[in-house]
């Protein structure tokens, strides 16, 4: 058998860098969604404040998530 070449190395990473990712990107939004739904029930009138925040910090997180996404397509394809 075979050990794996430098290639195959570079798949497998690629792999394990967009799972790590996205699995990152899902923890955080969760986090984000929990705190927001504790803030709007202990304080109902800054309800629009939190969600604007969340929305602003779920963008942020997604856009490190696609820039992890991007060099793990770039990882793969080289």
């Amino acid at each position: 058998m075979e050990g794996l070449g430098n290639e195959s190395l570079g798949y497998l990473g690629a792999g394990i860098g967009a799972g790590l990712a996205v699995i990152g990107a899902g923890l955080g939004i969760g986090n984000i969604a929990s705190s927001a739904a504790e803030g709007t029930a202990r304080q109902p009138e800054a309800t629009s404040d939190i969600r604007t925040t969340m929305i602003i910090a779920a963008a942020l997180i997604e856009g490190v998530a696609l820039f992890g996404e991007v060099i793990c397509v770039l990882l793969a394809l080289k």
